[in-house]
């Protein structure tokens, strides 16, 4: 004993030689697979997208609830026929006198005994018999129809009345007690256009009851066509106030002169 406890702590048991072993490559895998967690990439996740839920709200309709059934209307049966009693009147009872025979005695004769005469049996009255008579009910006479004539065709519409004829424009002046002027025409011309001297122009104006002006119409001319269509421009550019008598706005026509004369400015 005293030999192999000197001898142990040289020479190592092979058993302990296995533990340290497994202990040191326990260490060694602990290491590796601690530093492979450490350089390892954390996976990227990728957000996942959803669609949003479409929820749709359907009205459920109730059935049609039926209709109640309608009572049948039964025919009316026809009333019943009277009933007529026909009674036999009896015979009345004949009357059977008893009669007595007396012989009278030619001779003096012994009185005979009276014949008894036995009586008849009265007739017993027959027994009264009851018929009905039923009445038999009257055809039912059914009447034809009779035919049922085409309905006429409709008449054709009426023509639709013509519009009322516009009443004729009444002639009247500008200014004063006639016509107003909502917006007078404003002509623009220049000493080029009068040609070096005074011009007069007079225009015929047609306007319609709300004083709108539907036609202007020279009956003076200035001597210049030009100058005659800016001044009737000008007119047609114009306006009037309705004209109105007893409150009735009336079309007009009016003549309205027009004086151009020179501008010393040039």
């Amino acid at each position: 004993m005293s030999q192999m406890s000197t001898l142990s702590p040289q020479t190592p048991h092979p058993m302990k030689k296995k533990i340290i072993t497994a202990l040191v490559a326990v260490a060694l895998g602990h290491t590796v697979v601690l530093w492979g967690l450490a350089h390892m990439k954390t996976p990227e996740l990728k957000p996942v997208e959803k669609e949003p839920l479409k929820v749709r709200f359907v009205k459920i309709q109730e059935p049609p609830k039926p209709e109640p059934p309608q009572p049948k209307v039964e025919p009316t049966p026809p009333p019943p026929p009277k009933e007529v009693k026909i009674v036999d009147t009896p015979p009345p009872p004949k009357k059977v006198e008893k009669v007595e025979q007396v012989k009278k005695a030619e001779t003096p004769k012994p009185v005979a005994k009276p014949v008894e005469v036995k009586p008849q049996p009265v007739a017993q009255p027959a027994p009264v018999v009851e018929t009905k008579v039923v009445a038999k009910p009257a055809p039912v006479v059914v009447a034809e129809p009779k035919p049922v004539a085409p309905p006429a065709p409709p008449a054709p519409p009426a023509p639709p009345a013509p519009p009322p004829a516009p009443p004729s424009p009444k002639s009247v002046s500008i200014g004063g007690s006639g016509v107003q002027w909502s917006r007078s025409p404003k002509p623009q011309y220049n000493n080029r256009d009068l040609q070096g001297e005074t011009r007069r122009i007079v225009v015929l104006i047609e306007a319609d009851e709300k004083g709108n002006i539907k036609v202007a119409r020279v009956t003076q001319s200035s001597g210049i066509p030009a100058l005659d269509e800016k001044i009737r421009r000008a007119v047609m550019s114009a306006k009037f106030k309705p004209y109105k008598e007893n409150g009735i706005a009336y079309p007009i026509s009016a003549s309205q002169p027009f004086e151009l004369t020179l501008n010393p400015n040039g």
